[in-house]
Formats: structure tokens, C-alpha cells, sequence
């Protein structure tokens, strides 16, 4: 009989698929890419047409040297690598290492590793798509010319090993943009007035929110409009207007794919995107399951399709109308709200490979985070096959004189896709009775009048998750690249992390500032974008992989050759301090680390005193009269604080001024072109005089 040798990417798939196969399968693993541009230099021959030149990765001898023996041995040779572009890349970087061009060999890929699907791909073999190939041979080359090219300049302008990347710098200036907008916000100051009352022959009393006055809906912007709203109900009996039922219907979510697989999870089960990540291509590869050996229990984790197979849809159709009635299944695809050009429909969304392990039954052969994140998916993908729940809303519109007030109770009247499944922004349903039962003939006496003071809010800081959503919205980067990148910017300490918040770091404001004046086009959105828009055209055939490289590369020299000449230019110095080193009586200077400025001996490496770098800025602590200083969280993140601290605990996110709140007498900060008071209930504002 023929032996077949069968090549996978992780080693973890062998022992799943192996078992799959006959005795003429040899199944081995190639552990990811064997084959890479070279660390040490460019890689790229600009003068013999941006041809790549690549090599074996460091440590990939061996098992390379190993694989050719295994080849040796095969009458046919099936490469199984990642069904995405970087899997079809490594299929094409095997057939160049083991010098397969001689040999007979065939590329297949399957969506999920169950015996059906692999045993299916081996029933439609193919050639190795050069298309897709293409395709990842141009990311990786432009991603190349970006970081070579301009992270030197970043090591000259800031002196230290700093790094740029074409998805990480827009990424960086997408954070920096937000943080600025936070920074610049000015809290308006506006009220709420609810008012309760009670409801003859009823029990409990009722709590209906200020709406507005005949004329429509209103906002309630000053303490004055307040007042005269209050004046004016306390004089007039509450009565009822109207009451309205209508019924609305939620729709039962998509499936999974990578961005909205990594959102809820970070959302659900307060997961990382690496961990997110992580988790999925362990279920992907195989778990070993009590009494079934290794099964891989969900789909391919890197997708941004909806797509589901129509036996999948078949399968879900008839477990939900067995377990829960025919009126729970609904197999209708739902249109998302617009339709993306950039969607990579190779494969489906992430589901279960097998609806009938279902997760409970399983719990015991999972580890805590595989069940908690297969039970989301599972979840997730049952209610994407069901109907939409229903719902019935009660509206009641109260009038005082002029002015009208208005609650509202929500039931669910079917459960449909919600019996399995609720979203972690999902509402908690009103189960309130008593306002079903308001009518005309209701009557009301006031009770008590609950106003409230707010202030709007400035946007929120990203978390994970909505940084993910941002990025898949303006079309930067794809489902494999999120993780990586911001695991990056986070290593580089460009970024950092307090909860679920990501702030920029002083480092991450250097380099964003740096790209920004010296390299724009490659933070700007729309040209990120469009590139990812060029690299799926050359996946379709429609765009040669060179020309996207060639027309780039120009205008990066450019741009490269400009800043270093003005780098020359404004060459930094060591900025020297007041401070005296006490081991050897130089003036200190001001040097960078890792967590930002500290200063150290000029005397180096004879002297190697060092000690924190307290910035002052000039202005007197409001609480002893003390220098405020800059300092930083743990994390990195930048705040103002009195230099006498633990003695003085004064802190400010944003930046304190000299100037005295000329009408309450507080301190005041910075805010974007205004300073503004520090006391959100005086709500003084100037225009700042720099």
C-alpha cells in the first residue's frame, strides 16, 4: 500500500487527526512557519523588483532535517496546514524547504478536525493557492518595510530600542486620539427629575421619569429650569394620558466570528485576547474527552465570515426543535446591518464541530476556561439558530399641567434564542405590574419629587473589546492580527492597562507624536484601510502583489530619508538638571527607560547612580503648597501629584494650572484649549492664554 505523509502546523493536531486516518497516514507537525525573512537585515531587494529573500528560521534546522526523511519515505505528501492565507503561505514555504517540486503532493485544508471534515478534505485535494500566497508574501513584506525602515529612526529620535508597525503605529494613534479627546472634555452640567407617585387602591408606588411638556420631549440643562418644572407640577394633579401596549421583537444574535468572539468574551468572562485566543485554538485542536479520545470541539477560530454550512443548519434545526419545539428553530440568515467587502468567506463562523457535545456533559474533561469559553460558543451559535425573542411593552405618559412624565414596563412574553443565550448587554427584564394596570380612571397623588444633578461624560477609554470594535468598523487589520497587536503595544509599553482600561503611556505620546509629523500616511485610518482593501484584491486575483509593494515603497524612502535629515537637526541631548548626583558631584541628567525618564550620572559607567525623575510643573499643590510633580500609576499611566507624597495626597488626572478659579477660589486644569475649575459644581471656563 501507498504511504501518504500528512503535514499539520501544531503538533497538538496529530495525535486528533492521526486516529482519523489509516495505518498508511503518517501524520507530523511543521510547528508553524519554517522559512522568514531574515532577522539581521531588510530582507527585501529593492533593485531586483522587492524580490523577498527567505530563510530558515533559527532552531527549524532539525525538524526540517526530519521532515525530509518522512518525505523521503512518502509516495504522496498532503500539506494540512491553517485553512487562512498565513496557513497556505506555510503549505508554500514546505514545498520550497523539502523541495517538494519533484515530489507528488497536494495542499487540502478543513474547517474543523473531526473525522468527517478531514476525511472529506482528502476527497478534494488541491493545488496550493497562489492567490493567497501572494496575498501573505505582501503583508509581510510591507509590515517589513514599515518596521525596518522606521524603527531605527525611533532608536535615534528617542535613544532607545523602540519599534514601529504598520498596523501597531495606526492602532497607537487611534488610542492617542481618544485620550486626547478625554483630556480636552468639558462636563456640561444638565438634571433628572423623576417623580413617584402613589396609585389609589395599589399597594406600591409608582416612579415616572420627566419626559417634557406638550409640545414634545426636553432637556432639563440648569438648577433654575429644574425649579420652575418642580413650581409648577406641585400646584397641578397628576393624571394619566396614556397607556400603550406595544410588542417588539429582539433578534437572535450572529455567530461568532474572531472580533465579536473576542469582544464577548472580554465583555462575559472578563478574558484577554490573547487568553481569548489562546483557549479557542486549543478547543479548535482537540481536547481529550472522556470516553472519545481527542476531539476538536469548535470550528476555525480565525474568521470574519457568518457563514454557516448547510448541514450544520440541518443538525441545529433538528437538536432545538427536539429539545425546546418547533417554534423555538429559526434557521433564517440574518442580514447584518451592512454589508463589508473585506469579509473573508473561506470558511464559516466559529461554531461547534459537534452540537451534541453539549457543554455540561462535557464540563468535567475541560479545564475551567476551555468550558466557560466553549459554552459561550456553543451558546452563541444555538441562539444564532433560533427565533427571535418577543417582548411586550407597556408606555404610560403621565401629565402635570404642561408638563408630562412617562415610565414604561417591559415583559417577555417568548423566550425564542433568550432560553439559551443572553448577552452581556443584554437588559434585565421589568417585570413591574403595576403600570399595566394604569388607566385613565387612575388616580394619582404626589408623593415626593427625586431630582438629580449629572454631568456628561467624556468618551469612554477603550477597553479590549471596543478597541477590537474600532478596528474591525474602520477596516485595519484582520480577525489573526487584533491579539498581536495590541499584545505588542503593550509590551512595548506604548500602552498600558488599568482594569479594563488602556491608556497611552508617556513613551506610547513620543513615538505616536514622531509618526504623526514624520510618517502620517502610514497612521492615517483611510490608508491603512485601503491597503487591507489592496491585499484582499490581490486574494481575489484582482491586484498583482508587486504593484501594491512598488508604488509603496517610494513614498516610504521618501518620508524615511526627510525625517532623518531633520533628525540630524534636532538632535536631543541629555537634558541636564539642578540635581547633584551625591556620589560624585555632577549635575544629573535626564535619560529614558523602559517606564520612561529617570536620571542617572553623567559619569557613566564610572558612576552609576540613578533615581526617579520628578517633572515639575510649576505649579504649587493646592492642598500643602508643595511643587505637583508628573508621576505614574504602576501601570505607566501619567498623573499629577504633590512631591511631599505619602506625606501629601493630592492627584490630578489632568494637568493642575497657577491660575485660582476666580469664582470659587479652587484649583484649576487643563482641558484640551480651556482650563477649566477643578470642581465640577462650579463649572467655571476660560479660554486657556497659551
Amino acid at each position: 500500500m501507498a504511504k501518504n505523509l500528512v503535514i499539520v502546523e501544531s503538533p497538538t493536531k496529530v495525535k486528533t487527526i492521526k486516529k482519523f486516518l489509516g495505518k498508511n497516514y503518517e501524520v507530523v507537525a511543521s510547528n508553524g512557519h519554517v522559512r522568514d525573512l531574515p532577522k539581521s537585515q531588510l530582507g527585501i531587494d529593492p533593485d531586483n523588483d522587492f524580490e523577498p529573500r527567505y530563510i530558515t528560521i533559527r532552531g527549524k534546522g532539525d525538524l526540517l532535517a526530519s521532515l525530509r526523511k518522512e518525505v523521503k519515505k512518502a509516495d504522496h505528501i498532503y500539506l494540512a496546514t491553517d485553512p487562512d492565507r498565513e496557513g497556505e503561505a506555510i503549505s508554500w514555504h514546505l514545498t520550497k524547504a523539502l523541495k517538494l517540486e519533484d515530489k507528488s503532493y497536494s495542499r487540502i485544508t478543513f474547517n474543523e478536525i473531526t473525522k468527517n471534515a478531514v476525511k472529506s478534505s482528502f476527497k478534494n485535494p488541491r493545488d496550493i493557492d497562489m492567490k493567497l500566497v501572494d496575498a501573505q508574501q505582501a503583508r509581510r513584506i510591507l509590515d517589513r518595510m514599515v518596521g525596518y525602515r522606521i524603527s531605527p529612526l525611533l532608536w535615534a529620535k528617542v535613544k532607545r530600542g523602540l519599534s514601529a508597525g504598520r498596523v501597531q503605529s495606526v492602532t497607537l494613534r487611534i488610542i492617542c486620539d481618544r485620550e486626547a479627546e478625554i483630556n480636552a472634555f468639558i462636563p456640561k452640567e444638565y438634571y433628572t427629575l423623576d417623580v413617584e407617585l402613589t396609585v389609589k387602591g395599589a399597594k406600591k408606588p409608582i416612579v415616572a421619569s420627566f419626559y417634557g411638556d406638550k409640545n414634545g420631549k426636553m432637556d432639563i440643562s440648569d438648577k433654575a429650569t429644574l425649579d420652575e418644572i418642580m413650581k409648577a407640577c406641585e400646584k397641578e394633579s397628576f393624571r394619566v394620558l396614556s397607556s400603550k401596549k406595544t410588542k417588539r421583537e429582539k433578534k437572535k444574535p450572529l455567530p461568532f466570528t474572531t472580533s465579536t468572539l473576542q469582544q464577548e468574551a472580554s465583555k462575559a468572562l472578563n478574558f484577554s485576547l490573547q487568553k481569548t485566543m489562546q483557549v479557542a485554538q486549543q478547543l479548535y485542536e482537540g481536547v481529550d474527552i472522556k470516553g472519545s479520545g481527542t476531539v476538536g470541539l469548535i470550528t476555525y477560530l480565525r474568521t470574519d465570515s457568518v457563514r454557516i454550512s448547510e448541514e450544520a443548519k440541518a443538525d441545529a434545526k433538528a437538536f432545538i426543535t427536539e429539545t425546546f419545539g418547533a417554534e423555538f428553530s429559526d434557521d433564517t440568515d440574518i442580514s447584518t446591518k451592512k454589508s463589508k467587502k473585506n469579509i473573508q468567506d473561506a470558511h464559516e463562523a466559529i461554531r461547534p464541530a459537534n452540537l451534541h457535545l453539549i457543554p455540561s456533559e462535557i464540563k468535567e474533561s475541560l479545564s475551567r476556561d476551555q468550558f466557560r469559553l466553549y459554552q459561550l460558543i456553543w451558546r452563541r451559535f444555538m441562539a444564532s439558530q433560533m427565533s427571535s425573542a418577543e417582548y411586550e411593552t407597556t408606555t404610560v405618559r403621565v401629565g402635570a399641567g404642561d408638563y408630562v412624565f412617562s415610565l414604561a414596563t417591559s415583559k417577555r412574553i417568548f423566550d425564542g434564542f433568550m432560553s439559551v443565550y443572553v448577552s452581556a448587554d443584554d437588559e434585565e427584564e421589568d417585570k413591574n405590574a403595576i403600570t399595566e394596570s394604569l388607566n385613565e380612571e387612575s388616580v394619582l397623588t404626589l408623593k415626593e419629587f427625586q431630582e438629580k444633578q449629572h454631568f456628561t461624560q467624556p468618551p469612554a477609554h477603550f477597553t479590549e473589546a471596543s478597541l477590537v470594535h474600532t478596528l474591525e468598523e474602520l477596516g485595519i487589520g484582520r480577525p489573526s492580527t487584533y491579539s498581536p497587536t495590541i499584545t505588542v503595544l503593550l509590551k512595548r509599553r506604548y500602552i498600558g492597562k488599568e482594569g479594563r482600561s488602556i491608556f497611552v503611556t508617556e513613551l506610547g505620546d513620543v513615538v505616536n507624536d514622531i509618526m504623526k509629523d514624520s510618517f502620517p500616511t502610514i497612521v492615517d485610518e483611510s490608508f491603512t484601510a485601503n491597503m487591507e482593501s489592496l491585499l484582499d484584491g490581490v486574494e481575489e486575483g484582482d491586484v498583482d502583489w508587486k504593484s501594491i509593494v512598488r508604488n509603496f515603497y517610494p513614498d516610504l524612502e521618501e518620508s524615511v530619508k526627510i525625517a532623518e535629515e531633520q533628525l540630524q537637526k534636532v538632535e536631543i541631548s541629555d537634558e541636564v538638571t539642578d540635581v547633584i548626583c551625591e556620589n560624585c558631584g555632577r549635575n544629573m541628567v535626564i535619560k529614558y527607560g523602559p517606564h520612561g525618564k529617570f536620571l542617572a550620572c553623567p559619569g557613566f559607567p564610572d558612576c552609576r547612580n540613578t533615581k526617579p525623575y520628578l517633572e515639575k510643573i510649576g505649579v504649587s499643590c493646592p492642598k500643602c503648597g508643595k511643587d505637583i510633580v508628573v508621576r505614574k500609576t504602576k501601570k505607566g499611566r501619567r498623573f499629577y501629584g504633590c512631591e511631599d507624597y505619602p506625606e501629601c495626597d493630592f492627584m490630578s488626572w489632568p494637568r493642575p494650572v497657577a491660575d485660582k478659579c476666580p469664582k470659587c477660589g479652587g484649583y484649576m486644569v487643563q482641558k484640551g484649549n480651556r482650563i477649566v475649575c477643578a470642581n465640577e459644581q462650579c463649572g467655571y471656563i476660560a479660554e486657556s492664554k497659551s
